[in-house]
């Protein structure tokens, strides 16, 4: 199965070209140790929220731009050998991070649904969520149904929710404390692709006045918790 390393990370935004080399070198030791995709996507709108943000998840500082990422690998055993040999690759020594990695949040994740596809995005949503580990399958399902009934007919490319199954506490920042996840709650990663920022705001009034009104349906989990932010893909390896 289909296997994710997710990462959000802050990163100065002096730094975008520098990061964007950055990514350009680390794709070449990814892929060298097998994964099969990289998607890099650096933040071009993001809320700053009551409860919680993608700016807080990182720590971000008011002079760096929040950074949405993820790794393809054909399975988990190709991704956790992966990390493995590269702790004794010697390119991977003499990379030099142009961004504070020790507030970097990461996490393995597998896919419990793919609609549509994200080969053409030009612009992503990304989220990050805690779900009770009970309502996976009500989660799925209203995702499901989320995309057939009101994102794909908006302009949405794809849908794409990952669970997650490797995901460490850090000392600092990690993904259970950005999503405050609560005992029994699984932090899931996902993102929608849209063709443009344009298409993806217009969908978003849109679906905005089409709820005008109307009672929110219940979710099968905490939405004050999510945290979500729109992106511009930076660097897709499916592309090079």
């Amino acid at each position: 199965m289909t296997y994710y390393t997710g990462c959000i990370a802050a990163v100065p935004t002096a730094n975008k070209d520098r990061y964007r080399q950055h990514v350009s070198d680390c794709w070449a030791i990814f892929q060298r140790h097998g994964a099969t995709r990289m998607v890099e996507a650096w933040g071009a709108d993001i809320k700053r929220g009551k409860i919680n943000d993608l700016y807080g998840a990182v720590e971000a500082k008011d002079d760096e731009a929040v950074v949405f990422s993820w790794l393809e690998w054909p399975d988990k055993a190709a991704a956790d050998a992966a990390w493995q040999n590269m702790q004794g690759d010697e390119a991977m020594a003499k990379l030099e991070m142009p961004y504070d990695g020790s507030r970097m949040i990461f996490g393995g994740f597998e896919p419990v649904l793919k609609a549509g596809t994200d080969s053409n995005a030009g612009y992503i949503q990304g989220f990050a969520l805690a779900v009770p580990r009970g309502n996976r399958d009500a989660y799925v399902t209203m995702a499901g149904q989320a995309w057939e009934e009101m994102f794909r007919p908006k302009g949405c490319l794809g849908n794409f929710e990952t669970w997650g199954v490797d995901v460490p506490h850090g000392k600092r920042t990690d993904f259970h404390r950005a999503v405050k996840a609560e005992d029994g709650e699984v932090p899931v990663f996902s993102w929608t692709a849209w063709p443009d920022r344009e298409t993806c705001d217009a969908a978003g009034r849109a679906m905005e006045a089409e709820m005008d009104g109307r009672d929110f349906p219940e979710m099968p989990f905490d939405g004050k918790r999510m945290i979500w932010g729109g992106f511009d893909v930076m660097f897709d390896s499916a592309k090079i």
